[in-house]
């Protein structure tokens, strides 16, 4: 048991001693045993719960998944202060120094008169902070590990402000029935390889309309997929209300119940 003075409050200070405290000796087995690759999947597990205090509008929820997130950030920190490389206050002077560095217009002379004004010139610092001589630059540093959706919305709208862009909405939405042309040529063909290009292709084009529209395709998509399993759910409930098995069912009988749940949800909406 290692010595430590309980509190009624705590602080980052004390986050840091405790995490110091459950990786060195006397500690806790498991802390010490942890590398940046095998808590990996912890933070972006973290990161998606608080997302989902956000959507829940839960403030006390949201409050301690932050936390959660903090940890990690902790843990990771902690993990390089062993190894000599750098520590939390190295990782707080950083990003402190970027933001400084960031809003010229807040902490120097330069004069916006926009939001796109500030965005344009948070572009630019990065770009030349980051040593990207090319616009090809800031597509390849978008993070290969970002959601496929929102790693193609978000190299569609860095192209943007290099100027390789749709003219217009129409056009974006025009280009999604090009792409399922030719995806359907691939089909015929029976060129899986092809197929599975062309499909990316238009997965992407789909991606570029919902971005010129406004809309986040990430959350799009995950909206859509919550509404097919709510009508699933209707649908199987509406089944099993008359002692059958879905899986036992042709498609053509399950379309006639899964028309009615979508009526039946239609309904409830209305009614709201």
């Amino acid at each position: 048991m290692v010595e430590y003075q309980q509190k009624d409050k705590y602080s980052i200070g004390d986050l840091l001693d405790i995490v110091r405290l459950l990786r060195g000796e006397g500690g806790c087995p498991w802390d010490r045993e942890q590398t940046h690759e095998s808590i990996r999947s912890d933070f972006l597990e973290e990161t998606c719960e608080v997302l989902e205090a956000i959507d829940l509008a839960d403030a006390a929820l949201l409050r301690e998944e932050l936390g959660d997130v903090l940890l990690q950030v902790v843990f990771h920190s902690r993990i390089e202060e062993e190894r000599n490389s750098f520590d939390f206050g190295d990782v707080c002077d950083e990003v402190c120094k970027k933001l400084i560095v960031r809003h010229p217009h807040v902490f120097g002379e330069v004069k916006t008169d926009s939001v796109d004004q500030v965005l344009q010139n948070w572009d630019s610092i990065k770009m030349e902070t980051k040593g990207q001589e090319l616009y090809t630059d800031t597509l390849t540093s978008v993070a290969k590990t970002l959601p496929a959706l929102m790693r193609a919305q978000k190299v569609g709208k860095r192209a943007m402000r290099a100027g390789m862009d749709f003219r217009c909405a129409e056009d974006a939405v025009a280009c999604i029935a090009n792409e399922k042309a030719e995806l359907d040529k691939a089909i015929a063909a029976g060129d899986k390889a092809n197929t599975e290009e062309e499909l990316g292709d238009l997965l992407f084009s789909c991606v570029n309309a919902a971005r010129h529209l406004g809309i986040n395709a990430e959350e799009a998509l995950r909206a859509s997929t919550d509404k097919f399993i709510r009508r699933f759910a209707v649908t199987e409930e509406l089944v099993r209300g008359e002692d059958l098995d879905m899986k036992e069912m042709p498609i053509e009988e399950l379309d006639i119940y899964w028309d009615k749940a979508k009526n039946i949800i239609m309904e409830e909406k209305e009614n709201d």
